[in-house]
């Protein structure tokens, strides 16, 4: 989820390039929405420290871009520390990140992505103790060509089911060979209100177990991510078919490191995943590892559960 243009009014998604985004999060669009609106009712409450918060029924949603002065760890502490004051006692359901220069060595000697994930985790810890794994939402890390460590995030008052694929190590889990702590995010989570069923995606990629899969052949990427998603579909209560429309609404994002694989990735897409009436971006970006080539989140909104599924 690109970041949030600040109205007096709405909250209002923007996708594009950074000179036109009004928070450059600099992610090009190849094709599909410009624009994104999840929360379509959300008004702006203002600012609070460096993010500015928007509400709308039980949900508060908030975006920030800082600069990187010395290392992204240290930028991804101080927002998230923000971020958790704006969150107050609601519950954190889905956090979106854009990195510069994500899989880049930065001035601490690390990949600009593990510095992220340990600063991001040193701030979880801090906030929810020992057992913060047990409060991690669903999130997303990829790269921008901007300069800003940008975050927008989604939280409830209503306490979300927090969602594992059988097939993937969570990410929390991973051994040290992927950093010197492990990205602090789930899955998915699933928020229950009422009737109404809000899933939340996080970033999936050719990932099995913890290792990578398919390196520099995107078609098997592609169809590992689609079987991902599948599971994480079933899991949180969607059902496996990826493209039984029972919902309000699906926002999917595929991103891509590379834009000649767009015409392959975008017609796999089209013919297993997307419905009539689906709100889809190809976008151009670096992902969270280097030896992956595309990537696909869903937020999939006022769905009915599935008969027999987690929570019915």
């Amino acid at each position: 989820m690109p970041a949030a243009a600040v109205s007096p009014q709405i909250l209002r998604i923007q996708l594009g390039p950074a000179a036109i985004a009004p928070l450059p999060v600099g992610l090009p669009v190849l094709s599909g929405e410009a624009d994104e609106c999840l929360f379509p009712s959300a008004r702006c409450l203002g600012e609070a420290g460096i993010l500015t918060l928007f509400e709308t029924g039980p949900w508060r949603i908030g975006t920030a871009a800082l600069p990187v002065e010395s290392n992204v760890g240290a930028a991804a502490k101080r927002l998230y520390d923000e971020l958790f004051a704006a969150v107050g006692e609601r519950h954190l359901c889905r956090i979106w990140n854009y990195i510069p220069g994500i899989n880049a060595v930065g001035a601490d000697g690390l990949e600009n992505y593990r510095s992220f994930t340990t600063g991001r985790s040193l701030a979880f810890e801090e906030r929810y103790g020992r057992n913060f794994k047990t409060h991690l939402p669903a999130g997303s890390a990829v790269g921008t060509e901007g300069d800003l460590l940008t975050v927008v995030f989604a939280a409830s008052n209503r306490l979300p089911r927090y969602c594992e694929n059988p097939a993937q190590v969570p990410a929390y889990e991973y051994p040290a060979i992927h950093g010197p702590r492990p990205p602090s995010f789930s899955r998915a989570t699933a928020v229950l209100d009422g009737g109404r069923l809000d899933v939340f995606v996080s970033g999936t990629a050719a990932i099995k177990g913890h290792e990578t899969v398919g390196f520099g052949d995107v078609r098997r990427q592609l169809a590992l991510t689609l079987d991902n998603l599948r599971g994480i579909f079933a899991v949180a209560g969607l059902g496996g078919d990826l493209r039984a429309a029972n919902a309000a609404a699906r926002h999917f994002k595929v991103y891509l490191r590379s834009a000649n694989d767009y015409p392959v990735v975008s017609s796999v897409v089209e013919g297993e995943l997307l419905v009539p009436g689906d709100h889809v971006s190809f976008l151009r970006a670096d992902l969270c590892r280097a030896e992956l080539d595309v990537e696909i989140e869903a937020t999939i909104l006022g769905a009915g559960r599935t008969l027999g599924s987690p929570g019915s």
